[in-house]
């Protein structure tokens, strides 16, 4: 069993105050949680209305899997055109 961990600093551009800021990571986190198998929480810069620090775990049975979740969820946020991925960093354990 592997535990996958992904921190992930984010800027979120279009966000005028902290309500638009929580709309944008809900629905960021809501669909991630849909999608991809892993639990989300932000875990800093709560009183920031333009950036972001939110957490991403994941389990499975090998640490490939892990790695290629937590990789291709990495992938999906620089994607994404509502926020900047400013930093993330992948721990397994």
């Amino acid at each position: 069993m592997t535990i996958g961990l992904l921190q992930a600093r984010l800027s979120i551009p279009e966000s005028r105050s902290l309500k638009d800021k929580r709309a944008v990571l809900r629905s960021l986190k809501d669909r991630i949680r849909n999608e991809m198998n892993v639990s989300a929480a932000e875990v800093g810069d709560q009183d920031l209305w333009q950036s972001a620090r939110l957490a991403f775990v994941t389990v499975a049975a090998t640490r490939e899997i892990v790695d290629q979740r937590l990789s291709e969820l990495e992938r999906r946020l620089a994607a994404n055109p509502r926020v900047v991925l400013l930093d993330a960093e992948i721990s397994l354990f």
